[in-house]
């Protein structure tokens, strides 16, 4: 277990949860995102980012927008596995993020920081200065995307902006309009009733 894994690993128990407890192989190329929807406690956004052998995670309570103008508030959460990247599924009730998970979007990325091709020390020390820059080739999101640090601790505040470029769309609302997972073409509902976990 490596120790960026060392509290998921810690929170989860595997004989039950039908969620991913190793890495999974690498891919060498561009580095992948992606946006899962969870209904859990409170249904949210999880945006993860791939680099350091993990897939860095915010929860975003009101997912991300096309809209300039619009500054989401995003969580830091625990660094997950590269596995996760495709899960889909239901956590058991009980098992903590209990509740149902779609992948709502996914793609590839590249940091818009970075001086030459995908550096992932360059992306670390983004994370580590609070200002992450990346353009998003997904299904549904496209375009520059900037993450800012406004509070450290235990669990960081993050602003997820979209950046002013040519995929900015301040008409579009894709979290209400595009409510389909991108994997499966389930909604939430349907993924509840037909993977297991569900009660």
């Amino acid at each position: 277990m490596t120790e960026k894994l060392s509290r998921y690993r810690s929170k989860r128990d595997f004989s039950r949860t039908s969620e991913p407890a190793g890495n999974g192989p690498g891919r060498a190329g561009r580095r992948r995102f992606v946006i899962q929807k969870h209904d859990a406690s409170s249904l949210h956004y999880d945006f993860r980012l791939e680099f350091g052998g993990v897939l860095v995670s915010w929860a975003v309570p009101k997912g991300l927008s096309t809209d300039p103008a619009q500054k989401r508030l995003a969580i830091q959460t625990e660094d997950h596995p590269r596995g996760y990247i495709d899960f889909e599924g239901v956590i058991p009730a009980g098992e903590y993020g209990a509740g149902t998970v779609m992948v709502w979007d996914s793609g590839t990325y590249r940091n818009l920081r970075a001086r030459r091709g995908p550096d992932s020390r360059s992306m670390e020390r983004s994370l580590d200065e609070g200002l992450i820059e990346v353009w998003l080739e997904g299904r549904k999101l496209r375009g520059g995307y900037a993450l800012v640090r406004t509070r450290g601790g235990d669990r960081p505040q993050w602003l997820v902006i979209k950046m002013d470029d040519e995929a900015a769309d301040a008409r579009r609302n894709p979290v209400n309009t595009e409510p389909l997972s991108v994997k499966s073409g389930r909604d939430l509902r349907a993924i509840a009733e037909q993977e297991p976990g569900s009660d």
